[in-house]
């Protein structure tokens, strides 16, 4: 561990990063296997809901903001979808990024209460540059407020053979690796954002992704955690059979509290329970209320560092190169801190609170007329339920290729599903409607001729283009 301290300290990061690390590198050393069997834990049955909470007034709002800022995590490049800048500055939606959206929200939430709720981007090293220039041009008014921007750490990657920090003299940018989401609290302490937050009277933080358009600022949820007093919040949605491989809230028997079960840490012999959508019927939405002065507390009493469980990666030190050195990388979520305090909470939420966008599916669906953006720059299904979107990964995985393949996207509001094999052009004048697919079995994209398709399949392949499509 004094290798990696030293190298820790050689790089400018805190105290509060080398120690976050340390309890993930004893845990490694350690062999701590992170499992959880069924009978260490109970099921959730029933918690409060948004919808029964909306019923409740809210209150002095204005005070509620005064005492609030509204936390995005922004530090994915969105690398699986073919980026290579902050994903929040790609464009979701008439023309505007992820980041031109939530800065909009929080204008307009401004400007509707007369208070001026905080607002801070959690960045990386990765993403900071970039993020800072474009709102610099397009909302120069955030950019220029004190503590809009919380970098993260960097984590030193660890030599899978030898447990040594991994070097790496070709590109020894490669020798670091983000800590996972967990890291937004040795950050806060280490940076003394935290402190300053405090100071200025700031007791509630929301937490989201910034790629979650559904996850804005509620404020009835705001209002219950406030009467609440509670130190921490979690949003949760009801897992369906889609969900089954994600992991579950459970409360753990030992000391009554709340935690999170990923499927890593349930051992083999209870994947059939783990699975039970019936029985586990609550996931994670990443969206978190916390107490900022009850985080401040629990850090002193912990000596700076929340117990939170080790995410061991396995990697090779330039991920680009399968035949170069083998190592982990350690990481913490953030949704697990869920466990630290004795009076944790959780709300469930509509699945409109959780709509990520981490695919090219995900985006094609965002940019169809499924979704609407209102006046609150919010971003709402149109319909009661999203269709399945299922493009050809080997044409339309990067966004580069889906977006020279899709010069417009359909309708898809009638639409329950749509899925495309080989290279299909969409353009202007196209709509879906009920269970569509369109293939095409050549290399070369190939139009598909603008009108509506209903229940249907289309064969595009050139060959057989004569034979005529059955629609």
């Amino acid at each position: 561990m004094e290798k990696f301290e030293q190298k820790m300290k050689a790089e400018g990061l805190s105290q509060a990063a080398i120690d976050a690390f340390r309890l993930n590198y004893e845990q490694l050393v350690a062999g701590v296997t992170g499992l959880v069997p069924e009978k260490e834990i109970e099921a959730i049955e029933d918690l409060p809901r948004l919808a029964d909470l909306k019923s409740n007034p809210v209150g002095d709002v204005k005070g509620l903001l005064a005492k609030t800022a509204v936390l995005k995590l922004n530090g994915g490049l969105g690398t699986s979808m073919g980026l290579a800048k902050a994903k929040s500055l790609l464009p979701v939606k008439d023309g505007k990024t992820f980041l031109d959206l939530i800065a909009e929200q929080i204008e307009y939430t401004r400007n509707q209460t007369g208070s001026k709720v905080r607002f801070i981007l959690m960045n990386s090293f990765s993403t900071s540059k970039d993020t800072k220039d474009y709102l610099s041009k397009s909302h120069a008014d955030l950019i220029n407020e004190p503590d809009v921007e919380l970098v993260q750490n960097k984590s030193p990657k660890v030599d899978a053979k030898t447990l040594e920090p991994a070097t790496f003299p070709e590109d020894p940018e490669q020798e670091w690796c983000p800590p996972g989401h967990g890291d937004i609290y040795p950050s806060l302490l280490g940076s003394g954002m935290l402190n300053r937050l405090v100071e200025a009277g700031i007791e509630y933080v929301f937490v989201s992704n910034s790629d979650n358009l559904g996850a804005t600022l509620d404020l009835d949820l705001l209002a219950y955690f406030a009467e609440t007093g509670k130190s921490f919040i979690m949003e949760v949605a009801e897992r369906t059979a889609a969900d089954k491989k994600g992991g579950h809230l459970a409360r753990r028997l030992s000391d009554g509290r709340l935690m999170l079960r990923e499927s890593a840490m349930c051992p083999d012999e209870d994947k059939a329970s783990f699975e039970d959508v019936s029985k586990h019927k609550f996931f994670n939405t990443n969206n978190l209320w916390v107490n900022l002065p009850k985080l401040k507390s629990m850090l002193e009493a912990s000596n700076g560092v929340l117990k939170l469980p080790l995410i061991k990666n396995k990697k090779t030190v330039n991920p680009r190169d399968s035949s170069s050195p083998p190592v982990f990388q350690l990481e913490t979520a953030m949704g697990s801190a869920i466990e630290c305090f004795n009076d944790s909470g959780a709300v469930v939420v509509p699945r409109e609170r959780f709509a990520p966008v981490k695919t090219t599916n995900d985006l094609f669906a965002l940019r169809s007329d499924v979704y609407k953006v209102t006046p609150a720059s919010t971003v709402v299904l149109a319909v009661p339920n999203c269709p399945m979107v299922k493009l050809d990964d080997k044409h339309y995985k990067l966004v580069d290729k889906m977006d020279a393949l899709a010069e417009a996207v359909p309708s898809l509001i009638n639409a329950k599903s749509i899925t495309v094999k080989g290279p299909i052009r969409f353009v202007e004048g196209t709509s879906i409607e009920g269970d569509v697919l369109i293939s095409n079995e050549s290399s070369e994209p190939v139009t598909l001729p603008p009108k509506t398709y209903k229940d249907s399949v289309t064969d595009l392949t050139p060959a057989k283009v004569p034979a005529k499509a059955t629609t």
